[in-house]
């Protein structure tokens, strides 16, 4: 097996094995966040140094494994309640404005499922700190979507990620790789990511009949979708957590 791990501005070539669909990478109703096609349709053309593919010689002619970022600005000292999406409308308001970037962000490292508990995302993480770097940035932060959490939708992010191991490491799988790459979990992004459709949606989304208000639990989600059936609504707000590298 070689595998390498290379980014859009070093490979243009590899852009057709990022359009591939990664069945299985992220549960339906998360590809209808309305702040991802603000980012996903330009990043391959805007950001190809912050966009990396894994190709391995055992599986020619698709990537296993990606990963996204994009640069902006932050003169604030704590980073912001809206996480992921707060990310996006900052990257795009710098760009349109022309402000200069000051960090960069994380915004997905997926691993096909297949290849999930290889340490294939420590390699990615760590080819993306590399290349945040040789840009010239000396921060790299990171939304995080903790990757047990949706196997306890009910209990606070906050109790969530304050959860370690004897040794010392966060039980959490993902977060375990952020920290053990350098990364210092800083706090919690309470509304990182905000989901909402109609009922007809949400049954299509996740095969729930969605027919009494209040708190459903749906495979994949981090918490409970909040649901208003009078109003022929749902919305889900995904809590993520926020980790700091230093490079």
């Amino acid at each position: 097996m070689t595998l390498d791990i290379m980014s859009l501005a070093d490979r243009p070539d590899l852009r057709p094995l990022l359009d591939e669909d990664f069945e299985g990478a992220w549960p339906p109703f998360m590809l209808w966040d309305p702040m991802g096609s603000v980012y996903y349709s330009v990043a391959h053309d805007l950001y190809p140094e912050f966009v990396f593919a894994a190709v391995d010689s055992d599986e020619p002619g698709r990537a296993v494994a990606r990963a996204y970022a994009a640069p902006f600005r932050w003169a604030e000292g704590e980073l912001p309640d809206g996480g992921w999406d707060r990310v996006i409308q900052r990257a795009t308001i710098d760009r349109l404005t022309g402000a200069a970037p000051t960090i960069v962000s994380a915004l997905e490292i997926c691993v096909r499922p297949h290849r999930r508990g290889t340490g294939l995302s420590a390699l990615m993480l760590d080819a993306m700190r590399q290349a945040v770097a040789k840009q010239g940035y000396d921060t790299l932060v990171a939304p995080v979507r903790p990757s047990g959490k949706h196997l306890q939708p009910d209990l606070p992010m906050t109790e969530y990620a304050a959860q370690v191991r004897p040794d010392g490491l966060p039980v959490d799988p993902w977060l375990r790789v952020h920290v053990r790459a350098g990364g210092r979990i800083e706090r919690v992004a309470p509304r990182s990511m905000v989901v909402t459709g109609t009922l007809a949606d949400w049954r299509g989304w996740t095969g729930l009949p969605f027919d009494t208000s209040g708190p459903v639990h749906v495979p994949g989600a981090l918490v409970p979708v909040q649901v208003d059936v009078v109003h022929d609504h749902a919305v889900y707000v995904e809590p993520n957590v926020w980790v700091r590298h230093r490079l």
